[in-house]
């Protein structure tokens, strides 16, 4: 399931991480979080998920030039 976690601190700052997502689809929900909040992310990283997808590619990447 994918989810957007969104933690609104008491200094009015906002934080969010989101879960169950892949790749850089992450990227679409915090841009509607910015849009929606008319506000600009400071900082982010991304998580594991992210560069698990990555490193997934390259391997198929590898994986097909073999076959061939």
């Amino acid at each position: 399931m994918k989810k957007l976690v969104v933690q609104l601190r008491s200094d009015g700052s906002v934080a969010a991480e989101t879960f169950g997502m892949t790749g850089a689809e992450c990227l679409d929900y915090i841009e509607q979080l910015e849009a929606l909040l008319d506000a600009e992310a400071t900082s982010s990283q991304f998580t594991e998920d992210y560069t698990r997808v990555a490193s997934a590619a390259s391997d198929s990447l590898v994986q097909e030039d073999r076959d061939r």
